[in-house]
């Protein structure tokens, strides 16, 4: 089965009209014989192994919202071309879209409670820029132009694959010549790639996977600077799989005992390339090294990516306060002096984070041929403070919550084991008439959300997402620089040295010391 075959359009006289994927449908698209590798086999169909199966099934829940009359008009928008998509993947052109835009990715990222952060509408924070910035693939305009439609038509299911491995780093970038991506061959149809991408997160569940690059290209040959969109199941294309969080819930637990890394676990691959075929019109870049190096900066997607970020983030802050909120109350520490005023800090930071998605949502940088952007100066804040939050809310509960996390029986097995069920509900019972089992159903979900691995994976997200911790800290520095904040605070600054020097002040209003100092001169 081609990644085509599953086509949800209608025929209207003589012109299709294309709607998003139902559930069923996305789920049966994903068995196009792509070539997913995990645990040493090649799986044969990812929406019924158990490594992927529920996940590829959360995703489904989110392709029928969009269908949902309830949910409907929050998340979608008409397209030019009589269908309807996301609106994320739409150009905004005023606030009100743009705060539109926000709201869809605050209602689909309920469905997954904030935890799943590569869902189908985050790429759109590029996707949306292909109309507006179609001259920025010089030479592929054209092919951009497609993209921007392509995508809305169907809603595909696109993620990324930007990171260069990172092997052999302390010998210099030359030793990644036979590792990062590049063009063995072009042809008359198109461009033949070799090499590897990472992470590719989510990959295994997609339609397409996007490779390009995030920061200059290391080998400043053009050979490796193509960008371009490829199908997941193109020949040649192979996602090497860590191990599975889904899977290991099910053989060692139970949804009761690992109820996020059960349905929520965004497997991250290693795209292998080996000698695949790219036709031109999937090409946005090729032999302009000027251009892929100026990629991350241009192409306008980041601040959009932030905005996603930082919404799916704010997503994740609810759930966590809401549930850090509720393991307090089982434990009866929720009246505790310190205890409250740690929960509080816990929602400061929930408060700041859909602060700053109103910020970046409600701005209106004007961009090109009418699109707007977010401020980059609150997108650059959000993904410093994004790499603080996780880290920090963690230390927190695992502070107020303490043992209560570990204090634990196996698995849910036990509470249907006459011989101990008694031992449980009387050792392990919650306050104020709240029963073992509810208690610890609460406390395994948290578990799951900072002590699993599937919670430490998740902290190690937080904490690298849209790039290092330095780069990210970097731009906000490089952006206050070229948009002249830095030069207004020296300024600001210098405004009060300037009113003294070693003789007094220097300005008329204030009132020297001659008059009461005891160190005259």
């Amino acid at each position: 089965m081609s990644v085509t075959s599953i086509n949800p359009s209608v025929k209207t006289g003589t012109e299709k009209q294309y709607f998003p994927f139902t559930g069923q449908e996305y789920l049966e698209s994903l068995n196009d014989g792509r070539e997913v590798w995990i645990y040493g086999e090649r799986v044969e169909n990812v929406a019924e192994h158990p490594a992927f199966r529920n996940s590829a099934r959360m995703i489904a829940r989110m392709y029928d919202a969009l269908h949902d009359p309830e949910r409907k008009d929050i998340l979608t928008a008409p397209t030019e071309w009589g269908g309807f998509t996301h609106r994320f993947y739409r150009a905004p052109e005023s606030v009100q879209e743009q705060v539109a835009q926000r709201d869809a990715i605050a209602e689909w990222q309920k469905i997954a409670w904030g935890w799943m952060g590569r869902s189908p509408d985050y790429k759109g924070c590029f996707l949306a820029t292909l109309g507006a910035n179609a001259e920025f693939y010089r030479g592929f305009e054209d092919n951009a132009r497609n993209w921007y439609r392509k995508a809305q038509e169907k809603t595909w299911f696109i993620n990324h694959a930007i990171v260069n491995p990172p092997v052999d780093r302390g010998a210099g970038a030359e030793a990644g010549k036979d590792v990062f991506v590049r063009v063995t061959k072009e042809t008359e149809g198109g461009i033949y790639v070799s090499g590897a991408k990472v992470v590719a997160t989510g990959s295994a569940l997609t339609h397409y996977t996007y490779v390009g690059h995030v920061g200059q290209v290391p080998i400043q040959d053009p050979a490796y600077c193509p960008v371009f969109i490829t199908p997941t199941n193109a020949p040649g294309v192979k996602l090497i799989s860590r191990v599975s969080n889904e899977y290991r819930a099910a053989v060692l637990g139970s949804p009761f005992d690992y109820p996020l890394s059960s349905r929520l676990d965004e497997n991250d691959a290693i795209l292998v390339l080996d000698n695949v075929f790219v036709p031109w019109e999937n090409v946005l870049m090729h032999n302009d090294l000027e251009q892929a190096n100026r990629y991350n900066i241009h192409s306008g997607y980041l601040e959009r990516a932030s905005l996603h970020g930082c919404t799916r983030f704010a997503v994740k802050m609810d759930f966590l306060v809401g549930l850090l909120t509720r393991a307090l109350e089982v434990t009866g520490t929720n009246e505790f002096h310190g205890v409250k005023s740690q929960l509080g800090e816990v929602i400061a930071w929930r408060n700041t984070f859909w602060a700053l998605s109103d910020a970046m949502a409600k701005s209106e940088v004007p961009w090109k041929n009418g699109m707007i952007q977010p401020d980059p100066q609150f997108a650059g804040a959000y993904r410093v403070m994004n790499q603080l939050a996780m880290p920090k809310v963690k230390n927190i509960i695992e502070q107020v919550v303490a043992s209560g996390l570990i204090y634990l029986n196996s698995h849910a097995q036990d509470f249907k084991t006459p011989e101990i069920r008694p031992y449980l509900d009387t050792y392990v019972r919650g306050t104020g008439g709240i029963d073992a089992e509810e208690r610890v159903k609460v406390m395994k979900m948290l578990w799951d959300a900072i002590g699993t691995e599937f919670g430490a994976r998740h902290e190690l997200y937080e904490i690298n997402y849209i790039g290092s911790n330095d780069v990210t800290r970097q731009t906000n520095l490089f952006g206050a620089m070229g948009n002249g904040v830095l030069d207004y605070c020296k300024a600001f600054a210098q405004s009060a040295l300037d009113e003294y020097d070693l003789d007094g002040w220097t300005v008329t209003d204030l009132v020297g010391p001659d008059d009461v100092s005891i160190l005259k001169a």
